[in-house]
């Protein structure tokens, strides 16, 4: 396992691990997600921990997104079993929401479609002035999963989540704070300090009340549920737009930096 995709440091009770990736703006490869979802597991095991602090390393990125480049192809057996059977995004999401404690995402520049979800999944958003957040399916010609998607509804509401997956743009942080995208805006000089005050109140509290209040917020998430017939028709929506015309031409128009020619197909 390569240490270096994710840097760790432990005060007192709270932790904090940060994305390790600058040179691609902390884009969220498979592998480092696995590794997320594996210290999490961990930290959730040994109870030392009472609150868990996500950050990118450097100043320019929370995260920009999933980085379908990076999926490896020499990787154990075990591995490749896990991306077989789950997401590794699902896997990593999975694991912020199952642990046992609160989860601080402090964002420190852009967190852009996965790296939007991931802060998202997390419990409190403290973000810097220079932050921007955004969801581009629609500017790709992708349609995101509905657990994805309520995901969003939960933190900022049914009208503000159809705005941020219908525009696809990139919103400032004043804009991500109306919207409840984020808890807190700060100053980028104060964003560290804030977020480690926040931190340490809540390592402070009772680990029992800590973990009983997320465990109920955790079901009453859990009662969101999408119908089985509806789900099939949803995963078909989704097939035919991964096989469609249009992404290519989306994922042509992003690497070319214009704007992309749809036709529906």
């Amino acid at each position: 396992m390569d240490e270096n995709l994710l840097l760790t440091e432990r005060k007192d009770r709270a932790f904090w691990i940060s994305f390790n990736r600058p040179e691609r703006r902390n884009a969220l490869s498979p592998l480092l997600l696995y590794q997320l979802a594996e210290l999490l597991k961990r930290l959730k095991e040994e109870d030392e921990v009472r609150c868990v602090i996500l950050r990118g390393a450097g100043d320019k990125a929370f995260s920009s997104g999933y980085d379908i480049g990076a999926i490896p192809t020499n990787v154990p057996p075990e591995v490749m079993e896990k991306m077989r059977k789950k997401n590794p995004l699902e896997t990593a999401i999975e694991s912020l929401q199952e642990f046992s404690y609160p989860i601080i995402a402090m964002i420190n520049g852009m967190a852009f479609g996965a790296g939007c979800e991931v802060a998202v999944a997390c419990d409190i958003r403290i973000a810097a002035e220079s932050a921007r957040l955004g969801m581009p399916p629609a500017k790709l010609g992708l349609i995101y999963l509905p657990s994805g998607i309520m995901r969003f509804v939960n933190v900022v509401g049914m009208a503000n989540a159809k705005e941020i997956f219908f525009t696809g743009r990139y919103f400032p942080v004043a804009r991500a704070k109306e919207m409840g995208l984020v808890n807190y805006v700060v100053p980028d000089s104060q964003l560290v300090s804030f977020t480690e005050e926040m931190a340490q109140e809540i390592s402070g509290n009772a680990p029992l009340s800590l973990k009983g209040m997320k465990t109920i917020f955790n079901t009453l998430i859990k009662y969101q549920k999408i119908e089985p017939e509806d789900m099939k028709a949803v995963e078909l929506l989704v097939a035919e737009a991964f096989n469609s015309e249009d992404l290519k031409e989306g994922q042509k128009a992003f690497l070319e930096k214009r704007k992309p020619i749809f036709k529906g197909k």
